[in-house]
């Protein structure tokens, strides 16, 4: 593996790790304090670079792609946490995976061709999508609200999916001029969004509260359902860090390896959060579920390896 393209699989593995953390934690915590928590503790670790490397508002580069990805990111993670909490991790991790796609449509659509390895790929993807989500749309286990956290869980993967595309197509381009001012610019819209999305997070709940109160129901005085523990604290900051640690090594996986090593290498986080899934909440799947969930990595795989 030369240079620096093993940065490739340590930033998968970091992302999976990152990504567990946080379907588990918005299991207990409001999804909106998970992301803001963790967004400031990747906007300090950010700020560290500025030390060493200055922020360039003049490179239009840099600060366009971290724009389109910032938006790519803030939709992205908010749609996998959710996703990650209401649904099965085997499941909807894979389907994160199909992320690569956004970067090579973007090759098709300059002109790259559509080779039999590429179509391959996206061939056995699409069934391996088909194989592992089915059951879980299909399956009336647990009641009608069970089956629409389930099914409304496949559609935040797929909606994930399209947003890390697009954040990973847009820290590659912005790093060619400057990683830093592309890391700055991405964090600093994602952090906007999400404290946009806390205030009204905030002005909904209070508002909902008030109501409650001149309705002469009982109002609690707590902001949050659940008082935040240690450890959760502890898995918020570590979000923030271990993310901002995987995008550093993308960026530098990006500029120092083969695109197509460093595609594969990138695209293996979901197989992180699915182990973890399975080894420590016990989730299990289907054999056709595990078989689509296989399917889905090896046509990602050859997906990845063509860009």
């Amino acid at each position: 593996m030369p240079g620096l393209t093993w940065l490739a699989l340590v930033a998968s593995g970091l992302l999976g790790v990152t990504d567990f953390l946080g379907g588990v934690l918005s299991r207990r915590i409001p999804l909106i304090v998970v992301l803001l928590g963790s967004q400031l503790v990747a906007a300090l670790a950010v700020s560290t670079r500025l030390i060493t490397e200055p922020f360039d508002a003049a490179d239009g580069n840099a600060v366009l792609w971290g724009v389109i990805g910032g938006l790519g990111t803030a939709v992205g993670v908010s749609a996998l946490f959710r996703a990650l909490a209401i649904g099965t991790m085997g499941v909807v991790a894979p389907i994160t995976s199909l992320a690569v796609v956004v970067p090579v449509v973007v090759g098709i659509a300059s002109g790259d061709p559509v080779t039999g390895v590429l179509a391959l790929g996206l061939m056995i993807a699409v069934i391996g999508t088909v194989l592992a989500s089915g059951p879980e749309v299909r399956s009336r286990e647990g009641g009608d609200e069970r089956h629409r956290q389930r099914v409304l869980s496949i559609v935040l993967a797929f909606t994930a999916a399209a947003g890390f595309g697009v954040a990973n197509v847009s820290v590659a381009l912005g790093s060619v001029t400057s990683i830093t001012t592309t890391l700055v610019t991405n964090t600093g819209v994602v952090l906007s969004l999400y404290m946009v999305a806390f205030s009204i997070w905030v002005h909904v709940r209070l508002r909902g509260a008030a109501a409650r109160w001149h309705a002469g129901r009982p109002v609690s005085p707590a902001l949050l359902p659940h008082p935040i523990r240690p450890s959760d604290a502890v898995g918020i900051v570590a979000i923030g860090l271990l993310g901002y640690v995987a995008n550093v090594c993308f960026a530098l996986a990006s500029l120092d390896g083969a695109l197509s090593v460093v595609g594969v290498l990138a695209s293996l986080y979901p197989v992180v959060t699915a182990l973890l899934g399975w080894r420590i909440l016990g989730e299990r799947l289907l054999r056709v579920q595990v078989l689509g969930v296989g399917a889905v990595f090896v046509g990602v795989a050859l997906i990845a390896a063509t860009a």
